[in-house]
């Protein structure tokens, strides 16, 4: 008789034979900034999870550096908001102010940011209207001015999330023509149009005016699109390509890792972080238990980097702290 469970004895023989191993470089830790002083206050829709005025984000920075974690992403809630995102791309603003901090802070975190126009745009859509439809081409010229400013604030890594057509190609230009040859982008290559966003949105108030984003965003149901929007975006020069949201999609980052040589990221988003912690608060789960192993498993299937707000916990757990 064949036995495999000879190799699954005790944890000695199991940790020895384990094929993915979950480790806290895997993780990038998002954090929202907001304008004012003296705020760290905890989003409703994330427990957990805070918003940090400039002034509070030391704490937190040697916090993360403390946990081992080197990577962070950016998102801003600006103190304005109009028809084309001005503050988006404004050298002030408050992502390019925080960049500037968290470098002054820890010059050795690795700071990767958003870029994107629907926290900034009076309409909450992640470009530039016409006639209620998203212009693509002309939209390309402001993503692209908003990566230059994060480039010039000192982002390591710019991260475009926001599916226009042709916007790797127009922001490694605008990068490349200005001496920022070697910032990196990581795109959100296969972001879909997904339910999981709600909480996110809520702390990031940039949920769209009217209508949806299923016009950019992807189709929950297409498999195939997701590669040739890989294959379009690793074309036009992304570092590291991106699969979004990460639990309900672990198909396609497996055949993303399959059909790719870079790096695949994969965002384990609000939604799924939202429902472990309710699950949780109800004793319905161990958390522990259920967050690692939902790491493990976008880990397993094929991502490399992990987007989540769970990095923290989980540091803490790999390294027995908690």
């Amino acid at each position: 008789m064949l036995r495999p469970r000879r190799l699954r004895m005790n944890e000695g023989i199991r940790s020895l034979v384990r094929e993915t191993t979950l480790k806290v470089n895997d993780f990038i830790y998002p954090i929202f900034v907001v304008e004012g002083e003296k705020i760290k206050r905890e989003i409703e829709t994330l427990p957990g999870i805070h918003h940090f005025s400039l002034d509070m984000l030391e704490d937190e920075i040697k916090e993360i550096k403390d946990l081992g974690i080197k990577s962070i992403i950016l998102f801003g809630l600006p103190e304005s908001k109009d028809e084309v995102g001005s503050s988006a791309y404004d050298n002030d603003g408050i992502v390019q102010r925080a960049i500037k901090k968290v470098k002054e802070i820890d010059k050795d975190m690795f700071v990767v940011t958003d870029v994107c126009m629907c926290q900034y745009t009076s309409h909450g859509h992640c470009g530039i209207l016409k006639d209620k439809y998203v212009d693509n081409d002309e939209t390309l010229e402001y993503l692209s001015k908003i990566s230059l400013s994060h480039a010039v604030a000192g982002a390591d890594m710019v991260a475009p999330s926001d599916m226009m057509d042709g916007r790797i190609e127009a922001m490694r230009n605008i990068l490349d023509d200005n001496g920022f040859e070697n910032i990196s982008i990581m795109s959100y290559s296969a972001k879909y149009a997904s339910a999981f966003y709600g909480p996110f949105r809520a702390a990031a108030n940039s949920t769209p005016g009217f209508g949806d984003r299923k016009t950019y965003q992807m189709d929950p149901a297409n498999r195939l699109e997701a590669m040739k929007e890989v294959e379009l975006d690793l074309l036009e020069g992304a570092d590291i390509v991106m699969v979004k949201p990460a639990l309900a999609y672990l198909d396609v980052i497996r055949e993303v890792k399959d059909m790719v040589n870079v790096p695949v990221a994969a965002y384990n988003v609000s939604g799924e972080y939202a429902m472990i912690k309710a699950a949780a608060k109800a004793g319905l789960v161990n958390e522990k238990n259920i967050i690692l192993e939902t790491l493990t498993s976008i880990k397993r299937a094929g991502a490399d980097i992990i987007i989540t707000y769970h990095a923290k916990e989980a540091a803490k757990w790999l390294k027995g702290e908690l």
